[in-house]
């Protein structure tokens, strides 16, 4: 089922100088000078369509640095003067969005940590009413979907057609390279549900350091995302919040100029006809893939019944051990990721697992409704 969201097309509400849109600018609004200096050597690139910056910075912890506040905005206001570039700003509360809009900011992001809060997210769309201005929202802290088309929801239902979502990573207990795990599977689920939202990738936000950011970047442009916003600061060393993730200008510029952009279509008719030709492959193998998924349920099916009736526990923990010692096996030789086939095999153990259970409890039931009828015929 298809999402339904009023929205107008990128290119339609934003000046778009470069392929692909660009937001780039200090985590963190520090001092004026700070701002401005770095304002001035993104613009000078030639490659950045939004200046951004963090004037209210929600923290983890009570003592740090909180964002320079409201007079941030009068320095975003002269940065946008000077250089001529539009500004975006992300805002937590209805507060923040009157203030920015009194400011003259043109777009506004809602974060990772507000979207998580469908409370505050409707604080912010109902400050938002009547207001014609582009809003971004991050995708939650944790990963779930339905927050982050909850929250797209409850702004486009505010009359926001200048909509898009911004992929950051999300917060994940397992250790990783990763500041916020890409999960990417659910910024493509998004991008299914409705195919006309701009996706715009944070790298910064997902690396945690810079040096992973060119990598995420050029994924994120793979994968059909309409642009990046990547965090610059004039000396990261320096800098207040997130100096990991940072990058200068002229480093931002140079990590551009390697992206390579791929189109998402070809006219090529030699290219179309290969693809659909090989797109048939895949699909004939996919319908084997599936019927053989059917035949093994089936067989999982019998094995239930057999385990029910010689009252047999339906886990077999050897069992199980040696699928997946096998497969792992076999997948090396097949040249298949491992992670891949590990989480496929425990999707299928899963599956196997459910459809067992639910045999023993059909056994138990039938079971229940005999003795009854016997109760009854005694009485």
């Amino acid at each position: 089922m298809k999402l339904q969201l009023n929205i107008q097309p990128l290119n339609t509400w934003l000046n778009i100088n470069n392929d692909p849109l660009i937001i780039s600018g200090p985590c963190s609004a520090e001092t004026e000078e700070q701002l401005l200096t770095t304002a001035h050597l993104l613009a000078a690139t030639g490659k950045v369509s939004v200046l951004r910056a963090g004037i209210w910075k929600p923290r983890t912890r009570p003592g740090e640095f909180e964002g320079i506040g409201s007079i941030g905005l009068e320095w975003l206001k002269k940065a946008k003067a000077e250089t001529g570039l539009p500004t975006a700003v992300e805002v937590a509360n209805a507060k923040h969005v009157e203030e920015a809009l009194a400011a003259g900011v043109d777009i506004l992001w809602i974060g990772a940590r507000s979207t998580v809060n469908p409370f505050t997210v409707q604080e912010i769309a109902d400050a938002l009413k009547g207001v014609d201005i582009p809003v971004l929202v991050k995708n939650p802290v944790n990963p779930d979907l339905q927050l982050w088309i909850g929250a797209l929801e409850r702004i486009n239902g505010a009359g926001i057609t200048k909509l898009g979502a911004i992929h950051r990573g999300f917060s994940s207990f397992e250790k990783s390279s990763f500041r916020n795990e890409p999960m990417w599977e659910l910024a493509i689920q998004l991008k299914t549900l409705c195919p006309e939202l701009p996706i715009i990738n944070d790298p910064s936000h997902i690396c945690g350091n810079r040096e992973l950011i060119p990598y995420i970047s050029q994924k994120a442009l793979d994968l059909d995302m309409q642009g990046l916003m990547i965090e610059s600061h004039v000396d990261p060393s320096v800098a207040w919040t997130d100096a990991k993730q940072q990058v200068t200008p002229s480093a931002l510029s140079d990590l551009v100029d390697r992206l390579t952009v791929r189109e998402p279509e070809s006219k090529n008719e030699a290219f179309v006809d290969q693809l659909a030709d090989l797109r048939k492959q895949i699909d004939k193998i996919d319908d084997q893939l599936l019927q053989k998924l059917g035949e093994r349920m089936a067989i999982v099916g019998k094995i239930g019944e057999f385990k029910r009736d010689n009252q047999v526990t339906i886990l077999q923990v050897n069992r199980w051990d040696a699928i997946l010692n096998k497969g792992i096996s076999f997948a090396k030789a097949l040249k298949l990721d491992l992670n891949f086939t590990e989480k496929f095999l425990e999707l299928v153990h899963g599956e196997s697992i459910r459809k067992q259970t639910e045999i023993m409890n059909e056994g138990k039931a039938e079971k229940g409704i005999a003795a009854e009828t016997h109760t009854e015929v005694k009485s």
